[in-house]
Protein backbone atom coordinates (compact mmCIF):
# COMPACT_ATOMS: atom_id res chain seq x y z
CA UNK A 1 0.00 0.00 0.00
CA UNK A 2 1.07 3.79 -1.07
CA UNK A 3 1.99 5.89 1.98
CA UNK A 4 2.55 9.52 1.40
CA UNK A 5 4.12 11.84 4.63
CA UNK A 6 5.16 14.95 4.24
CA UNK A 7 8.34 16.35 5.41
CA UNK A 8 9.58 18.12 8.25
CA UNK A 9 9.75 21.65 5.91
CA UNK A 10 6.84 21.09 3.94
CA UNK A 11 4.45 20.05 7.14
CA UNK A 12 6.21 23.66 8.48
CA UNK A 13 5.22 25.95 5.85
CA UNK A 14 1.15 24.15 5.45
CA UNK A 15 1.20 25.08 9.22
CA UNK A 16 2.30 28.26 8.30
CA UNK A 17 0.23 28.83 5.33
CA UNK A 18 -2.85 27.93 7.46
CA UNK A 19 -2.53 30.10 10.38
CA UNK A 20 -1.92 32.97 7.74
CA UNK A 21 -5.33 31.77 6.20
CA UNK A 22 -6.85 31.96 9.99
CA UNK A 23 -5.67 35.31 11.13
CA UNK A 24 -6.49 36.76 7.70
CA UNK A 25 -9.91 35.23 8.33
CA UNK A 26 -10.22 36.45 12.06
CA UNK A 27 -9.00 40.48 10.54
CA UNK A 28 -12.04 40.50 8.56
CA UNK A 29 -14.92 39.02 10.48
CA UNK A 30 -13.19 41.28 13.07
CA UNK A 31 -13.64 44.26 10.75
CA UNK A 32 -17.24 43.22 9.92
CA UNK A 33 -17.96 42.90 13.83
CA UNK A 34 -17.32 46.24 14.50
CA UNK A 35 -18.36 48.23 11.60
CA UNK A 36 -21.57 45.88 11.14
CA UNK A 37 -20.94 45.78 7.25
CA UNK A 38 -19.57 42.81 5.63
CA UNK A 39 -15.97 43.14 3.90
CA UNK A 40 -17.17 41.40 0.88
CA UNK A 41 -19.31 42.93 -0.88
CA UNK A 42 -19.21 41.06 -4.20
CA UNK A 43 -19.93 37.82 -2.13
CA UNK A 44 -23.10 39.01 -0.55
CA UNK A 45 -24.58 40.74 -4.30
CA UNK A 46 -23.69 37.70 -6.12
CA UNK A 47 -22.24 40.27 -8.35
CA UNK A 48 -25.08 42.36 -9.24
CA UNK A 49 -24.18 45.63 -8.41
CA UNK A 50 -27.08 47.40 -9.98
CA UNK A 51 -29.00 48.06 -7.01
CA UNK A 52 -26.26 49.07 -5.36
CA UNK A 53 -25.35 51.44 -7.70
CA UNK A 54 -28.92 52.59 -8.23
CA UNK A 55 -28.98 53.84 -4.15
CA UNK A 56 -25.95 55.35 -4.29
CA UNK A 57 -26.63 57.49 -7.18
CA UNK A 58 -30.01 58.32 -5.21
CA UNK A 59 -28.16 59.10 -2.62
CA UNK A 60 -25.13 61.47 -4.27
CA UNK A 61 -28.64 63.25 -5.95
CA UNK A 62 -30.06 63.65 -2.67
CA UNK A 63 -26.88 65.15 -1.83
CA UNK A 64 -26.74 67.71 -4.93
CA UNK A 65 -30.59 69.15 -3.63
CA UNK A 66 -29.23 69.49 -0.17
CA UNK A 67 -26.28 71.86 -1.31
CA UNK A 68 -28.93 73.87 -3.45
CA UNK A 69 -31.37 73.44 -0.55
CA UNK A 70 -29.20 74.85 1.54
CA UNK A 71 -28.48 77.87 -0.81
CA UNK A 72 -31.72 79.07 -1.56
CA UNK A 73 -32.66 78.68 2.06
CA UNK A 74 -29.89 81.12 2.94
CA UNK A 75 -30.83 83.52 -0.01
CA UNK A 76 -34.32 83.45 0.70
CA UNK A 77 -33.78 84.42 4.03
CA UNK A 78 -31.61 87.52 3.40
CA UNK A 79 -33.99 88.14 0.78
CA UNK A 80 -36.74 88.38 3.42
CA UNK A 81 -34.89 90.08 5.85
CA UNK A 82 -33.73 93.15 3.33
CA UNK A 83 -37.62 92.84 2.21
CA UNK A 84 -38.60 93.63 5.80
CA UNK A 85 -36.10 96.70 5.98
CA UNK A 86 -37.41 98.36 2.95
CA UNK A 87 -41.41 97.54 4.09
CA UNK A 88 -40.40 98.85 7.54
CA UNK A 89 -38.50 102.10 6.15
CA UNK A 90 -41.72 102.81 3.78
CA UNK A 91 -43.92 102.75 6.91
CA UNK A 92 -41.89 104.59 9.00
CA UNK A 93 -41.33 107.04 6.03
CA UNK A 94 -45.59 107.67 5.07
CA UNK A 95 -46.23 108.09 9.21
CA UNK A 96 -43.34 111.08 8.87
CA UNK A 97 -44.80 112.43 5.86
CA UNK A 98 -48.70 112.10 6.86
CA UNK A 99 -47.71 114.27 10.46
CA UNK A 100 -45.43 116.44 8.25
CA UNK A 101 -48.59 117.42 6.29
CA UNK A 102 -50.29 118.31 9.09
CA UNK A 103 -47.81 121.13 10.63
CA UNK A 104 -47.07 123.14 7.77
CA UNK A 105 -43.79 124.50 8.91
CA UNK A 106 -40.67 124.41 7.66
CA UNK A 107 -38.85 123.49 10.49
CA UNK A 108 -41.20 120.08 9.75
CA UNK A 109 -40.63 120.05 5.88
CA UNK A 110 -36.99 120.31 6.58
CA UNK A 111 -36.69 117.36 8.67
CA UNK A 112 -39.29 115.40 6.11
CA UNK A 113 -36.53 115.94 3.74
CA UNK A 114 -33.87 114.59 5.63
CA UNK A 115 -36.01 111.62 6.64
CA UNK A 116 -36.58 111.01 3.08
CA UNK A 117 -33.19 111.35 1.91
CA UNK A 118 -32.09 108.48 4.58
CA UNK A 119 -34.95 106.30 4.04
CA UNK A 120 -34.23 106.41 0.03
CA UNK A 121 -30.39 105.53 1.31
CA UNK A 122 -31.81 102.55 3.49
CA UNK A 123 -34.09 101.05 0.75
CA UNK A 124 -31.25 101.36 -1.63
CA UNK A 125 -28.95 99.31 0.72
CA UNK A 126 -31.25 97.11 1.40
CA UNK A 127 -31.79 96.04 -2.27
CA UNK A 128 -27.68 96.16 -3.06
CA UNK A 129 -27.88 93.18 -0.10
CA UNK A 130 -25.40 90.01 -0.98
CA UNK A 131 -24.94 87.14 0.11
CA UNK A 132 -21.50 84.97 -0.17
CA UNK A 133 -20.38 87.43 -2.89
CA UNK A 134 -24.11 87.00 -4.54
CA UNK A 135 -26.37 89.78 -5.18
CA UNK A 136 -29.76 89.43 -4.35
CA UNK A 137 -31.77 91.65 -6.69
CA UNK A 138 -29.18 92.17 -9.67
CA UNK A 139 -31.23 89.14 -11.62
CA UNK A 140 -28.13 87.17 -13.61
CA UNK A 141 -25.66 89.86 -12.69
CA UNK A 142 -25.00 88.10 -9.19
CA UNK A 143 -21.46 89.66 -8.90
CA UNK A 144 -22.24 93.48 -9.14
CA UNK A 145 -24.34 95.84 -7.35
CA UNK A 146 -28.21 96.00 -8.17
CA UNK A 147 -28.28 99.84 -7.52
CA UNK A 148 -26.71 102.67 -8.23
CA UNK A 149 -26.01 105.50 -5.14
CA UNK A 150 -28.53 107.69 -3.65
CA UNK A 151 -27.18 110.49 -4.84
CA UNK A 152 -26.90 108.97 -8.32
CA UNK A 153 -30.83 108.60 -8.07
CA UNK A 154 -31.29 111.86 -6.48
CA UNK A 155 -28.67 113.95 -9.33
CA UNK A 156 -31.14 112.11 -12.07
CA UNK A 157 -34.33 113.36 -10.91
CA UNK A 158 -33.01 116.25 -10.14
CA UNK A 159 -32.99 117.12 -13.96
CA UNK A 160 -35.87 115.95 -14.54
CA UNK A 161 -38.02 117.83 -11.77
CA UNK A 162 -36.39 121.37 -12.16
CA UNK A 163 -38.86 123.90 -13.23
CA UNK A 164 -42.26 122.25 -11.81
CA UNK A 165 -44.19 124.13 -9.81
CA UNK A 166 -47.44 121.92 -9.46
CA UNK A 167 -47.43 118.44 -7.36
CA UNK A 168 -48.98 117.33 -10.01
CA UNK A 169 -46.40 118.12 -12.50
CA UNK A 170 -43.79 117.20 -10.29
CA UNK A 171 -45.08 113.60 -9.37
CA UNK A 172 -45.67 113.12 -13.33
CA UNK A 173 -42.17 114.17 -14.45
CA UNK A 174 -40.87 111.88 -11.99
CA UNK A 175 -43.32 108.80 -12.78
CA UNK A 176 -42.03 108.93 -16.66
CA UNK A 177 -38.12 109.64 -15.40
CA UNK A 178 -38.51 105.93 -13.32
CA UNK A 179 -40.03 104.76 -16.64
CA UNK A 180 -38.45 105.70 -18.87
CA UNK A 181 -35.36 103.63 -19.89
CA UNK A 182 -33.10 106.58 -20.09
CA UNK A 183 -33.89 107.72 -16.84
CA UNK A 184 -33.75 105.42 -13.52
CA UNK A 185 -32.86 102.24 -15.89
CA UNK A 186 -30.10 103.56 -17.24
CA UNK A 187 -28.56 105.70 -14.49
CA UNK A 188 -29.35 104.07 -11.23
CA UNK A 189 -30.38 100.07 -12.04
CA UNK A 190 -26.90 98.54 -12.39
CA UNK A 191 -28.05 94.77 -12.45
CA UNK A 192 -29.34 92.88 -15.44
CA UNK A 193 -32.53 93.33 -17.08
CA UNK A 194 -32.92 89.36 -16.94
CA UNK A 195 -33.99 87.94 -13.99
CA UNK A 196 -32.46 84.30 -11.92
CA UNK A 197 -33.77 81.19 -13.01
CA UNK A 198 -35.33 78.60 -11.12
CA UNK A 199 -33.34 76.00 -8.88
CA UNK A 200 -34.58 72.82 -8.36
CA UNK A 201 -34.40 71.86 -4.61
CA UNK A 202 -35.95 68.16 -4.32
CA UNK A 203 -36.95 65.38 -7.22
CA UNK A 204 -40.12 67.41 -7.73
CA UNK A 205 -39.98 70.98 -6.72
CA UNK A 206 -38.49 74.05 -8.01
CA UNK A 207 -38.35 77.53 -6.45
CA UNK A 208 -37.75 81.06 -7.97
CA UNK A 209 -36.25 84.02 -6.48
CA UNK A 210 -36.17 86.31 -9.73
CA UNK A 211 -37.13 89.26 -8.29
CA UNK A 212 -35.18 92.66 -9.12
CA UNK A 213 -34.41 95.98 -7.50
CA UNK A 214 -36.09 97.16 -10.51
CA UNK A 215 -39.21 95.78 -9.80
CA UNK A 216 -42.40 97.89 -9.84
CA UNK A 217 -43.41 98.07 -6.37
CA UNK A 218 -39.42 99.05 -5.59
CA UNK A 219 -39.04 101.74 -7.64
CA UNK A 220 -42.39 103.11 -6.81
CA UNK A 221 -40.89 103.25 -2.83
CA UNK A 222 -37.95 104.47 -4.30
CA UNK A 223 -39.43 107.49 -6.61
CA UNK A 224 -41.74 108.48 -3.99
CA UNK A 225 -39.25 108.53 -1.28
CA UNK A 226 -36.70 110.44 -3.71
CA UNK A 227 -39.39 112.90 -4.24
CA UNK A 228 -39.74 113.71 -0.78
CA UNK A 229 -35.94 114.17 -1.08
CA UNK A 230 -35.91 116.64 -3.23
CA UNK A 231 -39.01 118.61 -1.81
CA UNK A 232 -36.17 120.62 -0.01
CA UNK A 233 -33.97 121.23 -2.43
CA UNK A 234 -33.39 124.89 -3.68
CA UNK A 235 -32.46 124.02 -6.81
CA UNK A 236 -36.48 123.51 -7.36
CA UNK A 237 -37.13 126.25 -5.27
CA UNK A 238 -40.66 125.12 -3.91
CA UNK A 239 -43.40 126.83 -1.88
CA UNK A 240 -44.35 125.54 1.63
CA UNK A 241 -47.75 124.91 0.55
CA UNK A 242 -46.63 122.76 -2.65
CA UNK A 243 -44.42 121.25 -0.11
CA UNK A 244 -47.41 120.43 2.33
CA UNK A 245 -49.06 118.96 -0.65
CA UNK A 246 -46.58 116.32 -2.11
CA UNK A 247 -45.97 115.52 1.48
CA UNK A 248 -49.21 114.29 1.77
CA UNK A 249 -49.64 113.02 -1.17
CA UNK A 250 -46.33 111.04 -0.85
CA UNK A 251 -47.20 110.00 2.29
CA UNK A 252 -50.46 108.13 1.25
CA UNK A 253 -48.64 106.45 -1.91
CA UNK A 254 -46.02 105.46 -0.20
CA UNK A 255 -49.07 103.28 1.83
CA UNK A 256 -49.71 101.76 -1.29
CA UNK A 257 -46.73 101.18 -2.42
CA UNK A 258 -45.96 99.44 0.84
CA UNK A 259 -48.48 97.05 0.27
CA UNK A 260 -46.50 96.21 -2.94
CA UNK A 261 -43.63 95.24 -1.07
CA UNK A 262 -45.95 92.84 1.73
CA UNK A 263 -46.82 91.21 -1.73
CA UNK A 264 -43.09 90.53 -2.33
CA UNK A 265 -42.59 88.77 1.33
CA UNK A 266 -45.72 86.71 0.75
CA UNK A 267 -44.14 85.47 -2.15
CA UNK A 268 -40.76 85.03 -0.36
CA UNK A 269 -42.38 83.72 2.40
CA UNK A 270 -44.51 81.19 0.22
CA UNK A 271 -40.78 80.14 -1.30
CA UNK A 272 -39.28 79.62 2.29
CA UNK A 273 -42.31 77.06 3.19
CA UNK A 274 -41.93 75.23 -0.26
CA UNK A 275 -37.64 74.93 0.68
CA UNK A 276 -38.45 73.79 3.72
CA UNK A 277 -41.18 71.27 2.75
CA UNK A 278 -38.52 69.78 0.52
CA UNK A 279 -35.94 69.49 2.84
CA UNK A 280 -38.18 67.64 4.86
CA UNK A 281 -39.17 65.14 1.64
CA UNK A 282 -35.19 64.93 0.99
CA UNK A 283 -34.19 64.24 4.70
CA UNK A 284 -36.96 61.44 4.47
CA UNK A 285 -35.78 59.99 1.45
CA UNK A 286 -31.94 59.82 2.13
CA UNK A 287 -32.76 58.12 5.35
CA UNK A 288 -34.52 55.48 3.49
CA UNK A 289 -32.37 54.65 0.97
CA UNK A 290 -29.31 54.83 3.87
CA UNK A 291 -31.75 52.46 5.93
CA UNK A 292 -31.76 49.94 3.24
CA UNK A 293 -28.28 50.43 1.76
CA UNK A 294 -27.18 48.98 5.12
CA UNK A 295 -29.78 46.44 5.95
CA UNK A 296 -28.17 45.53 1.94
CA UNK A 297 -24.86 45.38 3.28
CA UNK A 298 -24.80 44.87 6.64
CA UNK A 299 -23.23 41.77 8.50
CA UNK A 300 -25.08 39.71 11.23
CA UNK A 301 -22.96 40.72 14.56
CA UNK A 302 -24.75 37.27 16.31
CA UNK A 303 -23.81 34.97 13.37
CA UNK A 304 -20.25 37.08 12.82
CA UNK A 305 -19.39 36.87 16.60
CA UNK A 306 -20.20 32.75 16.21
CA UNK A 307 -17.79 32.51 13.48
CA UNK A 308 -15.70 34.83 14.64
CA UNK A 309 -15.45 32.48 17.91
CA UNK A 310 -15.05 28.98 15.63
CA UNK A 311 -12.00 30.48 13.74
CA UNK A 312 -10.45 31.96 16.88
CA UNK A 313 -10.92 28.36 18.16
CA UNK A 314 -9.22 27.20 15.17
CA UNK A 315 -5.97 29.36 15.64
CA UNK A 316 -5.86 28.07 19.40
CA UNK A 317 -5.96 24.29 18.05
CA UNK A 318 -3.08 25.13 15.16
CA UNK A 319 -1.20 26.86 17.85
CA UNK A 320 -1.39 23.51 19.82
CA UNK A 321 -0.63 20.87 17.33
CA UNK A 322 2.77 23.29 16.21
CA UNK A 323 3.29 22.85 19.16
CA UNK A 324 3.31 19.26 20.09
CA UNK A 325 4.84 19.19 16.57
CA UNK A 326 7.86 20.85 17.20
CA UNK A 327 8.27 18.79 20.28
CA UNK A 328 8.45 15.55 18.44
CA UNK A 329 12.20 13.77 18.50
CA UNK A 330 13.06 10.32 18.13
CA UNK A 331 14.48 10.21 21.71
CA UNK A 332 11.05 11.56 22.84
CA UNK A 333 9.34 8.65 20.59
CA UNK A 334 11.95 5.83 21.80
CA UNK A 335 10.76 6.64 25.65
Amino acid sequence: MAMNSLGDLAQNLMLRSYGARIRTEINTLTRELSTGKVADVTKRLRGDFSHLADMDRSLRRLSAFATANAETRLLASASQTSLGIVEQTVTDLSDSLLSVSLSNQAVSHAQAGVKAQGALETMISALNTSVGGRSLFAGVATDQTALASADTLMAGLRSALTGLSTPADIMQAAQDWFDDPAGFAATVYTGSDQSLGSTQVSEDTKVSLNRRADDPAFRDAMRLASVAALAEDPALGLSSTTKTALFEQIGVGLLGARDGVVTLQAEIGDVEGRIEKAATRNGAAKSGLELARGELLSADPYETAIRLEAVQFQLESLYTTTVRNSRLSLVNFLR
